[in-house]
């Protein structure tokens, strides 16, 4: 379990090694804290050694009531939960 920038707008989970339960848990409650300074979470999921993981947070948060919407980048082992717009 990782939590790096909060600070920064930005929240990077690491879920690697996580069940997708244990992972669940962990987002929810990142979420919950997520204040009006945070407009980003970064999920790091993996996905060499598998796609629950991944295949769990898309599908979870797409219609979650605090994520407008899901980025997903060129790296596949990630996926963004956008909170709010910048501007």
């Amino acid at each position: 379990m990782n939590l790096n920038n909060f600070n920064s707008g930005n929240i990077e989970l690491d879920i690697h090694g996580m069940t997708k339960y244990q992972a669940k848990i962990f987002i929810d409650s990142q979420l919950k804290k997520a204040n009006k300074n945070i407009y980003r979470i970064v999920v790091i999921h993996g996905y060499h050694a598998g796609t629950e993981l991944m295949n769990m947070v898309r599908k979870d948060y797409k219609n979650h009531p605090k994520v407008i919407r899901i980025e997903i980048g060129l790296n596949m082992g990630s996926t963004e939960l956008v909170l709010r717009e910048l501007f």
